[in-house]
């Protein structure tokens, strides 16, 4: 992890004042021990696509390209990326997209008593962003799609690459894992999360999803690295019960693209190796010691995939009976206890 090479290159933070204290030994560290986990770490997982200023998610990105460039001189990096994705917006629902983009960051980072806070403060958009509108579910406003003033290309796209991209990020790595949060925290501060996690295992994801009518949200890759581990699910649901599916990531990527290219929803094309009934009420904790490898978990608030039927409503496209669904995953040992 980004936040463990730095950790590691500080001497465990036996040096946190002199390293806090001087931006020149910060850069070199962070250059020669940082950068280079910056594509690693977009790749191995989706980012949550949220409205400013609502703290849930409506969607994801997942990047299938990365580069960086490294300018000691100015001591920024630009981050070069590509991606697909997919998410809900009121009357036109679940629309995809692709995305490309080129941002230069002034990346630093500061040693807390009990975390690393790593930072990206926008320097200057160097390319782009493209977004290009793949699919929209709803036919009757497919037309807002066309063209460079479109409706969605200019709000929804100039949403992800303004709010999401060139407004900076922060990146809290702690023992219990990472947190991701829009603009720059200061310690102690935390990005808000529905959970507290266990201090003996990783936090994989852990936040707030709205999961509208008819629709899917797939959360993850979750990263299984050896056999001995679990994954370790929390979840929480407000609204009409849901059904939660534990996928092959090669099932789940199958299935969000045939959705991102404008096929309607419906069963995955490879049966889960896990399907239950999420309902109001009390937390849902479950274990899943699983083979090495990579994995998604899917929540379905829809009649055509799992074993809920949830309300109609002429009102589905303009946001009613929408799930509210906190979930958190977290890796540990397969013989921990909940």
């Amino acid at each position: 992890m980004l936040g463990v090479a730095l950790t590691l290159a500080t001497g465990c933070g036996l040096f946190k004042g002199p390293v806090n204290a001087s931006p020149s030994l910060r850069w070199w560290l962070f250059s020669n021990f940082g950068a280079g986990r910056l594509c690693p770490e977009m790749l191995q997982r989706s980012a949550a696509l949220r409205m400013a200023p609502d703290p849930n998610a409506v969607g994801r990105l997942f990047p299938s390209s990365c580069q960086t460039t490294v300018n000691d001189a100015a001591q920024t990096v630009t981050l070069s990326f590509a991606g697909s994705g997919f998410a809900w917006t009121p009357v036109a629902g679940r629309i995809a997209f692709n995305v490309m983009a080129s941002v230069e960051y002034r990346m630093d980072f500061y040693l807390a008593d009990d975390a690393v806070y790593i930072y990206a403060r926008p320097a200057r958009t160097v390319l782009g962003p493209t977004f290009q509108v793949t699919s929209v579910e709803n036919r009757l406003v497919n037309w807002a799609a066309q063209g460079p003033g479109g409706y969605l290309v200019n709000s929804f796209g100039g949403q992800i690459v303004s709010g999401e991209l060139a407004s900076g990020f922060t990146v809290v790595h702690a023992d219990d894992g990472d947190a991701f949060a829009l603009g720059i925290l200061s310690p102690p501060a935390r990005p808000a999360q529905p959970f507290n996690t266990s201090k003996g295992r990783y936090a994989i994801v852990n936040e707030t999803s709205e999961v509208h009518t008819d629709q899917l949200d797939i959360a993850g890759p979750l990263t299984v690295a050896s056999k001995d581990q679990a994954l370790f699910v929390r979840l929480a649901v407000q609204g009409p019960p849901v059904d939660v599916l534990l996928i092959r990531r090669g099932t789940g990527d199958l299935w969000r693209q045939g959705l991102q290219n404008g096929l309607a929803l419906g069963p995955p094309p490879e049966a889960p190796i896990s399907t239950f009934s999420l309902t109001p009420g009390a937390e849902l904790r479950q274990r899943f010691p699983l083979p090495p490898g990579q994995y998604y978990l899917a929540i379905d608030n829809s009649a055509r995939v799992g074993s809920t039927n949830p309300p109609f409503s002429p009102l589905g496209t303009l946001g009613q009976n929408t799930a509210i669904v906190s979930m958190a995953v977290e890796l540990g040992d397969a013989d921990d206890d909940f």
